[in-house]
């Protein structure tokens, strides 16, 4: 059994449609990475011969699961999202687990931005600090680079007494 609907009449065909290569451009991704969607069910497209045909649902779909990997959510997590909108769209069993979803993945998101922001203000101290010592370095060359020979050469060499015969 194929996991693409063939075209057997207009009806299919009804509505706005797009090319594998649109979609890939649209979105800024491979055609590789579309048929990957494809062959994990999260994408139907129709299928006329050896050419798919995306409809508006499938391009929403695909936004959708660009969108859930860029937050962090799992292929797992994304099917199991369609699954649920699927089977009962506005069931209240399946919207109180969407729910639930929602609010591990929010807090898990929440998680990650404190961990970016402490992250981020370590390395701005160790920015700073870098910055410190770069500049007290060039202080100091500067100061060298300015004294007079002599003095550059008096402490260049110690100072020895004189012998006493």
């Amino acid at each position: 059994m194929s996991d693409f609907r063939e075209a057997s009449d207009d009806n299919a065909l009804k509505g706005t449609t797009y090319r594998i290569g649109e979609l890939a451009r649209e979105f800024g991704i491979t055609t590789r990475t579309i048929r990957f969607y494809e062959d994990e069910g999260l994408l139907a497209p129709i299928r006329i011969g050896s050419k798919r045909l995306y409809r508006r649902r499938d391009r929403t779909r695909l936004k959708l699961i660009l969108r859930g990997k860029r937050l962090g959510f799992t292929l797992g997590e994304i099917r199991e999202t369609f699954d649920l909108y699927d089977q009962a769209h506005g069931e209240a069993k399946q919207l109180r687990y969407y729910l639930r979803v929602l609010e591990e993945k929010h807090e898990q998101l929440l998680r990650q931005r404190q961990d970016l922001d402490d992250t981020l203000a370590e390395l701005s101290q160790s920015y700073d600090h870098c910055r410190q010592l770069l500049a007290t370095q060039e202080r100091e060359r500067t100061t060298k680079e300015r004294e007079p020979e002599s003095t550059q050469q008096e402490t260049a060499r110690p100072h020895r007494p004189a012998k006493s015969s």
